[in-house]
């Protein structure tokens, strides 16, 4: 970012079903292509479109209750946000970059601008995140069908031992390398450190897992989960994950679940005072 440039801070809210995931692609529907086609749109007469950097880029059909991301904008930028834009008067350009997001997205849009702010000095969305928490649902026979949540629970024919999935889910947790749970990219670490995971079920008996972590990588989360449910359906014990994960191996042990059931429901920050001391610890590389 510039001495010139603001650094806004976007708390976006999303429905997956329809998108091919957070990060843009050629010829896709993403969240960050329609956000970044909206700020196109905002300021298509004050230079370069801006970009979006985010807190976790989820994979597609995945949900978003409180997804994080920036955008760096210029004093002309600014400018054009402090303007009065139509018969209403001038907002705070926090305020009128939210509005003007979402009146482009649409009124009965599947991405939405829940708040803009000015970010705090060393903010950066990504890297200074300190953990993200994740929800992912399962509906098995014990459960209520629920069809109105069908776009955000996934559904198994198995009645599933929800105290072994919680036994099992514990049983990860800490600094380790996840590679058995990652989908592989190249160059990529997969040492993550699991912060908390557990199952409950909710009123209607639906499994809900709390993921949390201080990153996740490729397709992480559904794994674990497909782990859990393995060990649910008694084809694993909760002895078998952790053999699983310390063989650092990708393995076909389990089924990954689908997108549907995962919802990214929280990122947390430090103080104000410690986001660039974060941030720079964060794009250090990671070691066990």
């Amino acid at each position: 970012m510039t001495d010139e440039a603001t650094r806004f801070r976007l708390d976006i809210a999303y429905q997956g079903t329809d998108f091919n995931g957070w990060g843009r692609q050629p010829g896709l529907r993403t969240v960050q292509g329609a956000l970044e086609d909206a700020l196109a749109t905002i300021f298509r007469r004050a230079g370069d479109p801006p970009t979006l950097t985010v807190a976790g880029r989820t994979d597609a059909g995945v949900h978003a209750r409180a997804q994080v991301a920036h955008v760096d904008l210029g004093p002309e930028q600014v400018a054009i946000l402090r303007k009065p834009h139509g018969k209403r008067p001038p907002l705070d350009a926090p305020d009128a970059l939210a509005r003007r997001l979402n009146g482009i997205l649409g009124p009965v849009a599947d991405a939405v601008v829940l708040r803009a702010s000015v970010a705090p000095p060393g903010f950066d969305a990504r890297f200074s995140a300190l953990w993200r928490r994740y929800e992912y649902r399962v509906a098995d026979r014990a459960s209520l069908r629920d069809p109105l949540q069908r776009h955000r629970t996934a559904w198994v024919s198995a009645d599933l031992d929800a105290d072994a999935m919680d036994l099992a889910a514990h049983g990860l947790l800490g600094l380790h390398d996840f590679a058995s749970y990652c989908k592989a990219r190249e160059g990529a670490t997969t040492i993550r450190t699991l912060l908390d995971f557990a199952w409950t079920r909710d009123a209607d008996g639906v499994l809900v897992g709390e993921v949390v972590a201080d990153a996740f990588c490729h397709s992480m989360v559904r794994a674990l989960v497909g782990g859990c449910v393995a060990v649910g359906d008694g084809d694993l014990t909760p002895g078998d994950l952790v053999e699983l994960r310390d063989g650092r191996a990708r393995t076909n042990a389990f089924k990954v679940m689908p997108a549907r059931g995962l919802t990214l429901m929280e990122v947390g920050y430090p103080e104000d005072a410690e986001l660039a001391l974060r941030a720079e610890q964060t794009r250090g590389l990671r070691s066990l």
